[in-house]
C-alpha cells in the first residue's frame, strides 16, 4: 500500500535524520572540547616554536633575558650542551637533572623524555639545545608528541559522548514505540475484532488512513457474508419446517392407526422420533448461527435458577423418557437462593441439550445428575451421567472439534457435535465457561460456570 510504505519511508528518514545529527552533535563535541588545547599547543607557544625560538635567541655563551623571562612564564627550563655533553647555561634546570651527559644518555633522552620531563631537541654545530617541560604535559613517542590534557580527555570524551549518543537513540527509541503503539493498537484491536467475527469501524488519519479504509472494507464485506450465511441458514430451516411438519403428522397417524399392522406403526413410530431429531437439529443449527452473528436477542433478567431446573425437571419427567434415565435434582441450601442474570429460555434450551446429549449416547440408559452449586464468586450448573462415558482420545477430539461454520472438512461428523456448540455459544452469550470431564465407562459431565457479577 502507497501509505504503509510512506510510513515506513517516514520512519527511514527520520531515522537518518537521527544518525546524521549524532554524528554532527560528536563532531561538534569534539571540536568544543578539543579546541582549546589545540590552540593553545599549537599555536605561537607550542614546543617546535618554543624550540626555533629559543634556538634563534640562544647561543653557547647564553640567552636573552627576553627569552628567559619568557620560559619561565610558561614553565619551561632549557640549557645548552657543548659537544662533549657538558652544560654550557640552563634556565630554571630542575634539581634532579644532572649537569653532564655522556653520548648514551644523550641518545636515550632525545627520544623524549629526560627524568620524565618531557623534552623537545635542536641539534646545532656548536652544541645541543634541550627544552624541558613540566612532568606529565605532554606524551610523546618517536617522531610526534601529543598533549597530555588531550591523551586524558580522549577516553573521557568518548565516554560521554557515547553515553549521550546512547541516549539519543533510547528515547527516540521510545518515542517512536509510544508513536507506532498509538497509531497500531486500533488497527491490532480491529483485527482481533475481526478475527472474532465481530463488525469493526476504524476511523484513522495520516499515513495508515488507507490501512484503516482496507480494514472497514474487509468488515463490511464478512458482515455482508454472515448475514447472508446466517439468512440462509434461516430460510432453509423454515423451509425444512413445513414438510417436516406433513412427516411428522402421517408418521404419527400411522403408527396410531389400529387398522396397520404392527410392522408398519414400528416403522412409522422410528420415523416419527428421527423426524423429532431432524426437527431439534434444526432448530439447534437456526439458534447456533443467530448467536453466532448476534441475531439472537438475550433477554437478561434476574432468574431463580433453583426455581428453573425444578420446573425443567419437572417438565422432563413428565415426558416418556422410560425407567432407563432416572433423573436427580441436587440443590443444597447454600445454592437455593442463587439468581443469575440471564436468559431463562436459553439456560433451559442448554440444560436440555446436554441431558438429551446424555441420553442420546447411553441407548442402554443410565442415571442424569442435575446439580446446582457455588463458590465465593461463580455458579456452577453441571449435568452429568454414569454412563459410557468417553475415551480420552474422543474427549481431546470433542474438545478440539472446529466450529461447523469454520470446517471444511467434508468427513467431520457433526451430529454429536452441534448440541455441544449451541451450549457453548450460550454460555458465551452469558459471558461463563464450560467444562467437559468425561472416562470410559465411568460417566460423563459438563459444568456451566458463571460469575455471580454478571
Amino acid at each position: 500500500m502507497k501509505s504503509f510504505s510512506r510510513y515506513i519511508s517516514k520512519y527511514f528518514v527520520s531515522f537518518s535524520v537521527l544518525i546524521f545529527g549524532l554524528v554532527l552533535f560528536n563532531l561538534l563535541a569534539f571540536i568544543w572540547t578539543f579546541h582549546r588545547i589545540v590552540l593553545n599547543d599549537y599555536n605561537g607557544f607550542s614546543p617546535q616554536n618554543m624550540v626555533a625560538d629559543v634556538n634563534a635567541t640562544s647561543g653557547p655563551e647564553g640567552i636573552t633575558d627576553e627569552m628567559a623571562d619568557t620560559l619561565r612564564s610558561l614553565d619551561i627550563w632549557a640549557m645548552f650542551l657543548d659537544s662533549t655533553g657538558g652544560r654550557l647555561w640552563s634556565v630554571e634546570l630542575p634539581a634532579d637533572i644532572p649537569a653532564d651527559y655522556s653520548v648514551q644518555d644523550v641518545a636515550a633522552f632525545t627520544k623524549g623524555y629526560l627524568c620524565d620531563y618531557p623534552v623537545f631537541i635542536r641539534c646545532r654545530e656548536d652544541g645541543l639545545l634541550v627544552l624541558g617541560y613540566p612532568k606529565g604535559s605532554y606524551f610523546k613517542i618517536t617522531g610526534n608528541y601529543y598533549p597530555m590534557d588531550i591523551v586524558k580527555m580522549i577516553p573521557v570524551f568518548f565516554c560521554v559522548v557515547l553515553t549521550i549518543d546512547l541516549t539519543a537513540m533510547f528515547l527516540a527509541y521510545c518515542f517512536s514505540r509510544k508513536k507506532i503503539i498509538r497509531l497500531t493498537e486500533p488497527i491490532i484491536s480491529a483485527i482481533t475484532s475481526l478475527s472474532e467475527g465481530k463488525p469493526v469501524s476504524l476511523d484513522l488519519s495520516g499515513d495508515l488512513s488507507e490501512v484503516a479504509d482496507s480494514i472497514n472494507r474487509a468488515s463490511r464485506i464478512l458482515n455482508r457474508q454472515n448475514q447472508a450465511r446466517a439468512n440462509w441458514i434461516s430460510g432453509v430451516s423454515h423451509d425444512i419446517r413445513t414438510p417436516l411438519s406433513m412427516i411428522m403428522g402421517y408418521s404419527g397417524r400411522i403408527a396410531g392407526n389400529a387398522a396397520a399392522n404392527d410392522s408398519i406403526r414400528a416403522q412409522a413410530e422410528t420415523i416419527k422420533q428421527q423426524s423429532m431429531k431432524i426437527k431439534d437439529l434444526v432448530q439447534d443449527l437456526n439458534l447456533v448461527s443467530q448467536l453466532e452473528y448476534d441475531m439472537q436477542p438475550v433477554h437478561k433478567e434476574p432468574v431463580r435458577l433453583s426455581k428453573l431446573l425444578r420446573s425443567y425437571t419437572a417438565e422432563l419427567l413428565s415426558t416418556e423418557l422410560f425407567g432407563n434415565y432416572p433423573v436427580e435434582l441436587h440443590i443444597p441450601p447454600s445454592a437455593e437462593t442463587l439468581t443469575l442474570n440471564c436468559d431463562a429460555r436459553l439456560i433451559s434450551r442448554a440444560v436440555g441439550n446436554l441431558v438429551q446429549n446424555s441420553i442420546r449416547h447411553n441407548p442402554e440408559g443410565c442415571s442424569i445428575d442435575l446439580c446446582l452449586n457455588c463458590t465465593a464468586d461463580t455458579i456452577c450448573l453441571s449435568v452429568s451421567d454414569n454412563g459410557v462415558g468417553l475415551s480420552v482420545e474422543k474427549l481431546k477430539e470433542l474438545k478440539e472439534k472446529p466450529h461447523y461454520m469454520e470446517s471444511t472438512d467434508d468427513r467431520l461428523d457433526l451430529r454429536h457435535g452441534l448440541g455441544l456448540i449451541l451450549v457453548r455459544q450460550i454460555v458465551d452469550a452469558h459471558k461463563g465457561t464450560m467444562q467437559i470431564e468425561s472416562e470410559e465407562q465411568k460417566g460423563y459431565k459438563v459444568t456451566l460456570i458463571f460469575s455471580k457479577s454478571e
